[in-house]
């Protein structure tokens, strides 16, 4: 299931389910941490203009206040909500149920995801024309690796407009749901010389 916009999760678990479900760019916002990181709200508009979003959060009082509060940051902007469905029970990875007895997003079947995607009226993403960007390309643009290349790799990331505290790998999914190949080396800060084109990385 390819998807256009970027689906927002409550957590790492959630995005984890999702992807094995779709093909698409997944964020999670690390719960109620949503409220206090600037980064990821900035990021949220960001991806929101860009893109849009779908909002997919649990189907308790938690989920529906932290869909409220992103819904909120991303007035204006393109905005789907899909919801699951209100399930007893308890994930596996769990000792106990949660404080309503309700599965999260991560324990919901896949099949009731789709409907709930489908039912918020989910974009189908175009099939991307190009190569991916890699592990390697942030190598040779000195944003990874090397000397002084986590002080390059924030200041670039500042200067574009994404937050500079982005993992390696997710800031591989972001990039790559922002730009194709092309457009990454037009904004790329002036790049040293290395192994462009060479072994890609997973």
């Amino acid at each position: 299931m390819r998807v256009q916009e970027v689906i927002v999760v409550e957590g790492k678990y959630d995005a984890a389910k999702l992807a094995g479900i779709v093909d698409g760019l997944i964020l999670p916002v690390g719960g109620f941490s949503v409220f206090s990181s600037d980064e990821t709200k900035a990021l949220l508009r960001r991806l929101g203009k860009e893109r849009g979003l779908i909002i997919l959060t649990d189907s308790d009082a938690a989920g529906f206040r932290i869909r409220a509060y992103i819904n909120q940051i991303a007035r204006g902007l393109s905005v789907k909500n899909a919801y699951v469905p209100a399930c007893e029970g308890k994930e596996r990875r769990k000792a106990k149920p949660s404080k309503e007895g309700l599965l999260g997003v991560e324990g919901i079947e896949a099949q009731q995801i789709r409907r709930a995607l489908q039912a918020a009226g989910v974009c189908p993403a175009a099939q991307k024309k190009g190569r991916t960007i890699t592990y390697t390309d942030l190598y040779d643009a000195g944003l990874s690796g090397g000397a002084g290349s986590a002080e390059r790799r924030r200041a670039w990331l500042d200067a574009i407009g994404l937050p500079p505290r982005l993992s390696k790998k997710g800031l591989l999914e972001v990039l790559n749901g922002l730009y194709t190949y092309e457009e990454f080396m037009a904004v790329l800060p002036e790049r040293r010389t290395g192994n462009a084109g060479g072994m890609q990385e997973k």
